[in-house]
């Protein structure tokens, strides 16, 4: 038997741009699935980068989008639009989502919506999406990264990291990171990298290149990393930009790209049409969900808050401390 579905729910709302404290629990109207959209009592929701940047005004969520934080989430389906066909209220799911998951209830496209790997809790599960299709979509579905060839990333213990060397450990790719601290360095090691520098000390792209190069770069960092990332490649080889931490500006050199036809691209994720992002879930559920359930891939999770804390969750994310994905428990 399903729970009925209140009227009213608790929320996190950014109550004005600016630092974590903006983040107040509030109580919000519960939104109505309509169309291809389906209703998800959430159990858990991961933090995100991107929330970070919304929560200071600079990343608006796209039009038609909730305003509400939270780019991913895990839980129950609770109701269903009229145009959705394979989903049911009590399924047990995972979705991303266009804004929403810091909530008791949260909207997702019907098609961003997946069915939680057997044996993962809800916060897990929460952990997977966002991280999982921002990977796959730009390593894997653009970039192309294959079994034998090496995928270098910076900020290797963040979650867009770990993912990043779980999945091209488990298709055979070799892994190589930065990250910020021999600590972390050490910890990215233990989940599999082959070889992690120190971003801001270690000569780490002289490194990639003297060990075989690099075939596939994604890039979190931008700015004066993108010539250094760009030194490192092979002939062929792939720079995905995602993120601009150093910087959106680069200065590089238009020959190193000729002579070695690399290619370089980039992309968000929020604002991809949802027909898309189908694509990207039909093909994560064929050959990600499986190296899950097998147990080849396991996000992995560094602190759970409950959903009233969220703005001590984003002042850890920003202090840099963690290792592996923030999560939000909701009640």
């Amino acid at each position: 038997m399903t729970k009925a579905i209140p009227t009213a729910m608790q929320a996190i709302v950014i109550t004005e741009p600016g630092g974590p404290e903006v983040l107040q629990l509030m109580e919000c109207p519960v939104p109505e699935p309509k169309g291809n959209e389906v209703l998800i009592r959430v159990a858990a929701a991961g933090v995100n980068r991107p929330e970070v940047l919304q929560r200071k005004g600079l990343y608006p969520p796209p039009p038609g989008a909730s305003d509400l934080p939270g780019l991913e989430c895990a839980g129950e389906i609770a109701a269903v639009g009229e145009d959705v066909k394979n989903w049911k209220p009590g399924d047990k799911v995972c979705a991303l989502l266009t804004g929403g998951g810091y909530a008791q209830y949260a909207l997702a496209d019907a098609g961003s919506v997946l069915p939680v790997p057997g044996g993962l809790s809800m916060e897990e599960a929460a952990a997977l999406p966002e991280t999982i299709f921002t990977v796959w979509a730009n390593a894997f579905d653009d970039a192309q990264l294959k079994a034998g060839e090496t995928l270098l990333l910076h900020g290797g213990t963040s979650g867009i990291g770990m993912t990043a060397i779980g999945l091209a450990k488990a298709i055979g790719a070799k892994a190589v990171v930065t990250c910020g601290t021999k600590d972390k360095c050490d910890a990215a090691k233990r989940l599999g990298a082959d070889a992690a520098y120190l971003y801001d000390e270690d000569k780490w792209d002289e490194a990639v290149k003297e060990s075989g190069g690099a075939d596939v770069v994604l890039d979190i960092a931008g700015g004066d990393f993108v010539a250094r990332n760009l030194s490192c490649l092979n002939f062929g080889g792939r720079h995905v930009s995602i993120a601009p931490l150093r910087g959106v500006e680069a200065t590089i050199n238009i020959f190193t790209i000729m002579r070695n036809r690399l290619r370089l691209s980039g992309s968000t994720m929020k604002s991809r049409p949802f027909a898309e992002k189908a694509r990207l879930a039909a093909d994560i559920r064929a050959t990600v969900w499986p190296l899950i359930e097998s147990g080849a891939f396991r996000p992995v999770l560094d602190k759970i808050f409950p959903l009233a804390e969220a703005a001590d969750a984003h002042a850890r994310m920003e202090s840099g401390a963690h290792t592996g994905k923030i999560v939000l428990r909701v009640p």
